[in-house]
């Protein structure tokens, strides 16, 4: 699986860059939710920053979306970076007096992802040299993804309390900076050849259209891109991780990196184990998605009652797996089922819904949190997430007998 990385340089040199990036954003979320925490006692305002961390995606999506498509996907990585690292200045001057520039600091960078995470999806379809590279790419990618939040939250959790949350800050600045140089060395095109117009407009809201009706005359790609979606009807669940270190383990920065530190081993696990079960076969894929959204939905209403702070990690770690899993089977899915033309838009539009009801899922997650304790608060969103799941298994019951034997589409 790792020969993919070994034998293809442009796919190494993504890989390093996307995730030095995601570590760096993971050392600013440590920080910025204990500032928080500190600052205010505020349960809401904690979750808040989780939603800074993830919904303004959905309000950027239709225009990331479209631009990755349009043009050149590499100068829209590099130049992206580099405005991400421009935001994550405003991060120095952060302090409990001055919060709000940290949330909008954060939301600017998240809103930026938008162009990044459909770009260096899309263009993984092209790096790749065929579709046995794109399977190892995908697991390996998704895998990383949860490696990276497993180091980003422990070192970052410590590496805030040692050296203070300014430095923090400064680390993040420095993996943008280092992902734009990475990613300028980059060889091979990332869109097929002649695939952009010259001078194409830009008009999200009609390319997003574009990218549904195309995934209306694909039942497949409706129910990938809904597979996402029931995991995130938990996943405000994540928000409420610093609340559960602080208030029921009585352990600051440094507890709610190890439960962050879980969730990402978790998410590393589960693309690496789970994708050698699926091969090429969409109805198994969808199949697998549902199972793993379950076991994300059951191991939340787990943490809910753990009695320490390590059968917490532990809950977190299983539900993870299942989370992990899902998200990056989707992914690998949408790549192979939708054209290059269309891709960054399939991919963004997936993204959008995504981050729409994990972002939704946050504030109420943190609104349940103002009038519930943070237990039931947490259990209250993994019941959600088993009634998501339990109607995702259902309402595509006959697509996936439907699909069953079916190749991907190349």
């Amino acid at each position: 699986m790792f020969s993919v990385l070994l034998t293809n340089r442009d796919v190494r040199r993504l890989f390093i860059a996307d995730n030095i990036s995601i570590m760096g954003d993971y050392f600013t979320y440590i920080a910025l939710a204990g500032l928080i925490k500190d600052a205010t006692n505020s349960n809401l305002l904690v979750a808040l920053a989780y939603v800074a961390f993830t919904l303004p995606v959905f309000f950027f999506s239709p225009v990331g979306g479209a631009v990755v498509d349009k043009f050149d996907r590499k100068q829209v990585l590099v130049i992206v970076s580099l405005m991400q690292a421009v935001c994550a200045v405003a991060l120095l001057f952060t302090s409990a007096s001055t919060i709000w520039l940290g949330l909008l600091a954060q939301v600017g960078i998240t809103a930026l992802s938008a162009f990044i995470n459909p770009a260096v999806s899309a263009a993984l379809p092209n790096v790749v040299r065929n579709a046995d590279e794109l399977r190892q790419a995908n697991a390996l990618f998704g895998a990383s993804w949860g490696a990276m939040v497993f180091l980003g939250a422990a070192l970052g959790g410590f590496f805030s309390q040692t050296f203070g949350r300014t430095a923090t800050f400064a680390v993040d600045i420095a993996t943008f900076v280092m992902a734009a140089g990475l990613i300028a060395l980059i060889k091979t095109p990332m869109q097929e050849k002649n695939a952009v117009p010259a001078r194409a407009p830009v008009r999200p809201w009609r390319d997003l259209r574009e990218a549904f009706h195309f995934a209306q005359s694909d039942h497949a790609i409706l129910a990938l891109v809904a597979s996402k979606a029931t995991f995130a009807v938990g996943a405000g669940a994540v928000s409420q991780l610093a609340i559960l270190a602080a208030d029921a383990f009585d352990s600051g920065d440094g507890g709610h990196g190890l439960l962050l530190a879980a969730r990402g081993l978790g998410a590393a696990l589960g693309p690496l184990i789970v994708t050698r079960l699926v091969s090429h076969n969409f109805s198994r894929l969808l199949t697998v998605c549902g199972i793993s959204g379950f076991a994300f939905s059951l191991c939340y209403l787990g943490v809910s009652v753990a009695p320490s702070l390590a059968v917490a990690c532990m809950c977190i770690l299983a539900a993870h797996f299942g989370g992990g899993a899902q998200w990056t089977l989707s992914t690998f899915g949408l790549q192979m089922r939708s054209p290059d033309a269309l891709r960054g838009r399939v991919l963004a539009a997936d993204m959008a819904l995504a981050t729409l009801v994990m972002g939704l899922s946050s504030v109420a997650s943190g609104v349940l949190g103002e009038f519930f304790p943070v237990r039931t608060a947490i259990a209250i969103m993994g019941g959600s997430a088993v009634v998501a799941a339990s109607s995702f298994m259902l309402l595509t019951h006959s697509l996936r007998r439907q699909l069953r034997g079916e190749l991907p589409q190349q």
